[in-house]
Formats: C-alpha cells, structure tokens, sequence
C-alpha cells in the first residue's frame, strides 16, 4: 500500500501532535516539517525527517495539514492549494467559516485540489455530532458547553495582542452555552496591563463573552492542556416530546485536534475538488481500512 505523504505545517503544540498520529497511522508517511526557523534548532524528534521553510523545497506531498494560528489559515491555504496540493486546517473562528469555505472553495476547484477547514473537535468532530442531534430531533435546542480547560485558539489569539509576554485562556462553562473566560497574562515590558486587558476583551475572540484578565507572574505554572464538551439536546422526534441526548468526552485538547486533522487528512483524498467542512464529509471517509470491512464492523 502506497502511504499519504502529509507535510506538517507549524510545529507548535498541535503539529507535535500531529507528527505522533502521523507516526502512529498505518496509511501516512511524513513528507516533510514546514516551520519559520526552517532546520535550524531543530527539536530532536525531527532528526529523522525533513524541515524545510518553504513547501516548494518539498516533494510529493498529497496533503498539508496546517498547524498556524487561525487567522494564518487562508494564506497558506490559499498558496498551497494553488500548487494542487490538498489542504485540512483547524480554522476555529465559527462566525467566519461560511466566508472561508466560499474563498476556499474556488482556489481548489481551479487546481484539482481539496480543502477541509475547521476540523478540530470544535468546530469539526462536535459539528457532526450537533448535525446528528438535529438530524434525529428536528425541532429543539443544543448546548454546547466547553470546559474547563484551556482553549488553544483563544489562548493564540492573546498571545498576538501587543504588550502579551505569554498567556493562558481557561474556559470555564457556566450553562446552557455561555462561557466565562478566565485569561492569565505576563505583560511585556513597558506596558500597562490595563490597556493591555483592555486590547484582549475588545479582541474578536473576547467581545461576546465574559472574560476576566490576569496578570502573573509566570503562566507556565499554570499550563494545562485539558479540556472538555457536554453537548445536550433537548427536543422532538416526529411529534413525541421530550428527547434528551447527551455527548461528553474529556481530553487532551492538541492531542485530540491533531487526530482529527489527520483523519480528515485521509478524507481530502477521497472528495471531488473543493471546499469542505466535517459535517460534509462521509464518516467513513475518516476511517483507515476497506469500506466493506469498516461497514461489517461498525454497523
């Protein structure tokens, strides 16, 4: 069997991920690292592969699987997908994954490629399990509550506000969907932590929810990369009342996301040119193995 050359793109949390699902998945090989240092400081458990800059300095790669802060995501979609290479992303900014699709969507189907965004747990693995819920109880309403624990995207986010040293964003769920969010900061030199909290509450991240601002003296003590989901549904199949579903899980929040991209990585190659997000894709398509096989286990 031929493997899936995936390159890895960004090599921050979730890409450290990503390479031991690649190492661990019997159908991916590692096409290369596509990091800003390029080679130099290379951590040592990329010894054995190659980490280039640019992914023009790599060859027959069938997938880039994009570990970048969310707000990179298009640029590099964009530039590899114009190369007829697929692309899977963990785009988490949901007010702004119909606009993405549609920006995406052309780019691929102009050079023969696949794009899948916003495939982490959520917005992805969660999204098909809302889309479950509604399917078997049409009319109600879902909760999604996160947490506790930390949230890579908002934490990513505050670290790109000026003035930021380093951070941590907590999510801490309060019920029926509304969150607090609780942010530790070390503040740069020179800056006033107030206007500094200031920047991160008016930040796109920040603005609908409550969030509270702390400054300490070292983040790192308090990292920690849980996190978690309740999903709930309440409501009506047919004409009956009273449907009540439930969905939990509690994770280690790269860990977690880095599996997914990498199943929907598997997914790209199996989708006509375009655009797509995980409630799009067959289930199946996620899944390593035969599809008689997969159907005589699973169903």
């Amino acid at each position: 069997m031929k493997k899936l050359r995936a390159a890895i793109v960004g090599y921050g949390n979730i890409g450290k991920y990503v390479l031991e699902a690649i190492e661990a998945s019997p159908d991916f090989e590692v096409a290369g690292v596509v990091r800003r240092s390029g080679s130099d400081n290379k951590p040592v458990e990329l010894n054995d592969y190659t980490v280039v800059k640019d992914m023009k300095d790599l060859t027959d790669v069938n997938v880039a699987i994009l570990c970048t802060p969310t707000r990179s995501v298009e640029k590099y979609a964009k530039e590899y997908l114009a190369m007829g290479i697929n692309t899977v992303d963990s785009f988490d900014i949901h007010t702004g994954i119909v606009d993405l699709r549609r920006e995406l969507n052309g780019v691929a189907k102009a050079h023969n490629a696949v794009s899948i965004i916003s495939a982490g747990w959520d917005p992805g693995s969660d999204s098909v399990v809302r889309a479950m819920f509604e399917a078997i109880a049409p009319k109600g309403i879902t909760y999604t509550n996160f947490g506790p624990g930390m949230s890579m995207g908002h934490t990513v986010a505050v670290k790109a506000i000026e003035g930021v040293k380093a951070a941590l964003s907590m999510t801490i769920p309060t019920g029926t969907g509304i969150h607090r969010r609780m942010v530790y900061i070390e503040v740069k030199e020179g800056y006033k932590f107030e206007e500094v909290a200031a920047a991160i509450k008016a930040d796109a991240y920040f603005v609908n929810d409550e969030t509270h601002v702390k400054e300490v003296p070292c983040v790192d003590d308090l990292l920690d990369m849980g996190h978690g989901v309740s999903l709930t549904r309440k409501g009506v199949s047919g004409k009956t009342q009273n449907q009540l579903f439930e969905f939990n899980m509690k994770i280690n929040n790269p860990a977690l996301t880095a599996q997914v991209l990498l199943c929907v990585a598997r997914a790209s190659m199996k989708q006509q040119p375009g655009c797509y997000t995980m409630i799009e894709v067959p289930v199946i398509d996620l899944l390593h193995g035969s599809r008689e096989e997969l159907i005589a286990h699973l169903v």
